[in-house]
């Protein structure tokens, strides 16, 4: 698999770490929740569970990134590979859901669906 595979694919799920921590950690800061769109405290308070249970799956997709990586460099190649593919492929697609759900968060779009991409462009076509 390509250095910059790999590269893209550890800062995908250093990122996907970040939302985790966003997330369902720090959720209720209304710096945090202000980025995500939820301007009151009140509607921060009914969605904490579903951002909790969200961040979630992110770290869930970041942890499968990471020991797809540590995969790479071992005797489980195809394995890892599958896993760093898969996580990408998932990130990326996670990433034009939002912008179908909400094209006004392209920012948060290009932060979640960017280095996937490239990981997955990367792998493919080099």
């Amino acid at each position: 698999m390509p250095a910059i595979t790999i590269i893209f694919a550890a800062i995908s799920g250093l990122f996907h770490v970040l939302f985790f921590l966003m997330e369902s950690i720090f959720y209720m800061n209304p710096k945090v929740h202000i980025a995500f769109g939820v301007r009151k405290t009140e509607d921060a308070r009914t969605l904490k569970l579903t951002m909790f249970n969200q961040g979630f799956y992110n770290l869930f997709l970041a942890t499968g990134m990471f020991i797809g990586i540590y995969l790479l460099h071992g005797n489980y190649l195809i394995i890892g590979k599958t896993l760093v593919v898969f996580c990408s492929a998932s990130m990326f697609a996670a990433s034009l859901v939002l912008f179908i759900s909400k094209p006004g968060m392209i920012r948060g779009v290009m932060i979640q669906g960017l280095c996937p991409l490239i990981a997955l462009l990367s792998w493919w076509l080099i």
